[in-house]
């Protein structure tokens, strides 16, 4: 395979969710990765279900990735991370502000011997600000950044995500800004690296749509709209005949006029009423009820013909178990089967860009073993023995 970060070596020094991504992700492209691990176990290992023993949502969150067991709190360990940092060019953390620093670890230090390196320091609140210093994590960035307030239905109270959406943004998001920090190093940075400071909030609130211009301009609060939205119509989940359900938004009034015509009603296209996205939001309540008439009294099959025919999107609502056996899903490779030496095979999401000369792959899952390559880690990429790792 031509792995296109093939040439890039991340320490990921991070637990859970947002920081691990980034390095997930970077692995997926072919990146060397060394995940350092609390001798304990990262925490990462107890989030979610477990199979015999086998922690199932480490097998994706740390594929590609060596393992190491380290404790930061010792200073032979630490030694080892300073040793590991001079072979990187990408550092992740998720401590505290400051805590990198208390055990001589921050980027002042760090960058001494490696002056390209990249820092990417993960926190909820990020480095600097009158929150910097408090724990935060996934659950508090979705309700401090907006989106809990505007999610939910109008009647109920704010709701949170069934996942961790603000650590997968975050991630993401920081995956991308390790991209451009690389891209300028290797150019008009002349070799030198810089530190990423990615708090949890700040990526979520950075696709909530138009809500702080809205406010700004025109002193308008986004409300609760459950599956509905407050900029077209019609926008919801509708519930088919069959129990089945699927969703809709119409964007533009093209689209609006293709979902007039699935449902047989093409001269509401011409209706004042419906003509214009303006009169679509002023009349949601009536063009949403006409829709979830007309999906209600036919099966899934059917909906799903008569919107294709008109060539109007539409989707059905999917849960895991009919997500691995769709044939889109299965023909695209979004999901794959990997072998794995505890659990035989397993299904995952797969590495989610498509690149046409340098795809992504899952060259192994995460090991269930703490540390379990920290004999690699030592002989291949230090040259060095634990003890000789240790010393100053």
């Amino acid at each position: 395979m031509n792995a296109a970060l093939a040439d890039v070596k991340v320490l990921d020094l991070s637990s859970l969710y947002a920081g691990p991504l980034i390095a997930t992700m970077l692995g997926d492209f072919g990146a060397e990765v060394v995940k350092v691990e609390h001798p304990r176990g990262d925490d990462a290992r107890r989030w979610g279900q477990a199979k015999d023993g086998v922690p199932l949502w480490w097998k994706v969150l740390s594929r590609n990735k060596r393992l190491i067991a380290l404790d930061l709190n010792d200073e032979g360990d630490r030694q080892v991370v300073r040793r590991l940092a001079d072979w990187a060019d990408v550092v992740v953390e998720n401590f505290r502000p400051g805590r990198l620093e208390k055990w001589g670890l921050g980027y002042e230090e760090l960058s001494r011997t490696n002056p390209g390196l990249i820092l990417v320091r993960v926190t909820g609140f990020g480095q600097t600000g009158p929150r910097s210093s408090e724990p935060g994590f996934g659950t508090l960035a979705e309700a401090y950044s907006g989106f809990a307030a505007i999610t939910g239905m109008p009647d109920g109270p704010p709701t949170l995500p069934a996942f961790g959406l603000a650590d997968g943004i975050a991630g993401t998001t920081g995956t991308a800004a390790v991209l451009t920090a690389l891209h300028w190093r290797n150019g008009a940075g002349n070799g030198q690296g810089q530190v990423v400071d990615l708090s949890l909030y700040e990526p979520l609130f950075g696709i909530l749509g138009p809500q702080v211009i809205e406010y700004d301009q025109l002193g308008i609060l986004q409300k609760r709209q459950g599956n509905r939205s407050p900029r077209t119509a019609p926008r919801n989940a509708y519930e088919t005949a069959d129990g089945r359900w699927v969703a809709l938004s119409a964007g533009t009034q093209q689209i609006a006029n293709r979902v007039f015509t699935a449902i047989g009603q093409p001269e509401l296209a011409d209706d004042p009423r419906f003509s214009s996205a303006v009169a679509r939001r002023e009349h949601s309540d009536e063009i949403n009820d006409i829709v979830a008439e007309w999906i209600g009294a036919r099966p899934l099959d059917e909906v799903l013909a008569a919107f294709s025919a008109a060539e109007a999107p539409l989707a059905p609502v999917l849960e895991a178990d009919q997500i691995v056996t769709d044939p889109h899903y299965v023909q695209r490779g979004s999901v794959i089967t990997v072998t794995d030496p505890d659990l035989g095979e397993v299904t995952m999401q797969s590495p989610p860009a498509r690149l046409s000369a340098t795809p992504g792959e899952v060259r192994w899952t995460g090991r269930t073993d703490v540390g379990a390559d920290a004999g690699s880690v030592y002989a291949d990429i230090l040259g060095l023995t634990p003890e000789e790792a240790r010393k100053p």
